[in-house]
Formats: structure tokens, C-alpha cells, sequence
């Protein structure tokens, strides 16, 4: 069975792919959805317009891979304790946050929710809800007290790099351990975590 996706004739260039997916993401990061532009892309891509509406019909569809493409690292599996894994999850967050131009990407695609929810929609899935469930199990196999609201600390865990990144400071290096310890402290002693 052939892909209905997939057109008749000569297969696409790979390199072609990688270097619109690129440029599209740089220029996502860089100058917004609504600056953003499939010639300007196509351009940077060194390539035509043409070439690029082969690929991806429209800005949105553009877009829309470029969230699909993001290369993020995997978060951890497991760690040795449970607060161990948590803040595992929480540097690999931070450290994709560095890696992409994720910050810049959500603020341009939540300029742009009310005529393309579908492109936040997209990137919540990518990006944050897997890391947000791996941090819940996560949070619920350590030893906090039972009356714990998950939700709500998974929120301020990871609503907290979005905080601290539009202050003038951003995010410093130590801050996975500095906003997981105001919830679980490290333990001392043998067998802590």
C-alpha cells in the first residue's frame, strides 16, 4: 500500500529538508510567526518558494514540522532515588531548553493562539506534557507526604524555568536543584534521596 502523502517522482533531497526545517526554526526563534515568511525561509534555505510549497503549503504546515523536527534529548528513564530522578528530569528540561530555541518558539506560537491553537497544541505535546508525566511518576515514587498536590508541583517545578527565564538574569546553571530543593529538600545521611 503506497502513503497517500506521498507524490509521484524524483525523491526528496534530504539535505533540502534539514536546511528549510533549520531555517524555518532560526527564523521562528528569531522574528516570530507573523515576521516569518516561506520566501524569507526558502532564501535562507537556498532554495525557492516553489521548491519549499512542494514540502509545506503553508506557513502553519511549515511550522508545524518544525515542532515535529526539534531534536530534544530524552529525558531520564531512572536514577538512583526517586529525588535523584526528579532532578535528572529537571537539568535534561533546562539543558533542551538551552539546546533549541524553545523560549522563543513558545512565545511566538502563544502570540499566535488564537488563529493557530493547534501550533501551542503541538508544541506542548513535543516539548512539555512527556517531561511533565515523567516528572509526575517521578515526583510520586519519592517520599513526599501523601496530601502532595502533583499537578500543582509539576506546574511550579517547570512553570518556574519559564519564570526565571524573563527576568533579566535567565536561568543559571544550578537552577534545577535550587527550585527542586524549595519542594524536597535533600536528605542527609545513607540511603538519602
Amino acid at each position: 500500500m503506497t502513503d497517500p502523502h506521498v507524490k509521484a517522482g524524483r525523491p526528496r533531497n534530504p539535505d533540502l529538508d534539514r536546511a528549510l526545517l533549520a531555517a524555518a526554526a532560526r527564523q521562528l526563534g528569531e522574528l516570530g510567526y507573523a515576521r516569518m515568511s516561506l520566501d524569507s525561509v526558502a532564501t535562507a534555505a537556498g532554495t525557492t518558494v516553489p521548491s519549499l510549497r512542494r514540502r509545506y503549503r503553508t506557513k502553519a504546515e511549515l511550522v508545524a514540522a518544525v515542532i515535529g523536527s526539534v531534536r530534544v534529548e530524552e529525558p531520564p528513564c531512572a536514577a538512583p532515588t526517586p529525588r535523584a530522578h526528579v532532578l535528572a528530569i529537571l537539568e535534561n528540561f533546562h539543558s533542551n531548553l538551552r539546546a533549541v530555541p524553545a523560549m522563543s518558539i513558545l512565545g511566538s506560537l502563544l502570540a499566535e493562539e488564537e488563529r493557530h491553537p493547534e501550533l501551542l497544541d503541538l508544541f506542548k505535546q513535543r516539548i512539555v506534557e512527556s517531561r511533565r508525566t515523567l516528572l509526575r511518576q517521578a515526583l510520586a515514587a519519592g517520599s513526599l507526604p501523601d496530601s502532595a498536590d502533583l499537578d500543582a508541583i509539576v506546574s511550579m517545578l517547570i512553570g518556574s524555568f519559564y519564570g526565571r527565564y524573563v527576568t533579566a538574569d535567565g536561568i543559571p546553571d544550578d537552577w534545577p536543584e535550587r527550585v527542586l530543593s524549595v519542594v524536597w529538600p535533600p536528605a542527609t545521611g545513607p540511603g538519602a534521596g
